[in-house]
């Protein structure tokens, strides 16, 4: 199972704006995506599902993907998360 930690950068984390986009990234794939934060584990093509994580700038989070073009998830969500997930850094 393909899987990586990211730091969340964007200033206002995984808010419904960011935690849209990422649903619907994820939810472009064919394989099952998770995403981790602690012990809680929720399916990444929920917009719900991924606010209920309350995932804040700074925060570590894991991206989990199973199944046909997992390698390719994972790359383009990890690519997502570590450029901001759509909104600038703060400086």
């Amino acid at each position: 199972m393909p899987e990586a930690t990211v730091v969340l950068r964007n200033p206002t984390g995984l808010h419904a704006r960011p935690a849209k986009i990422f649903a619907r990234a994820a939810a472009s794939f064919a394989a099952d995506v998770e995403l981790v934060k602690g012990g809680k584990e929720v399916n990444a093509k929920s917009v719900l599902s991924v606010l209920t994580l309350d995932c804040h700038q700074g925060d570590e989070i894991r991206i989990r993907t199973t199944g046909d073009g997992a390698d390719e998830a994972l790359a383009r969500l990890v690519e997502l998360v570590e450029t901001g997930i759509g909104e600038p850094e703060e400086s």
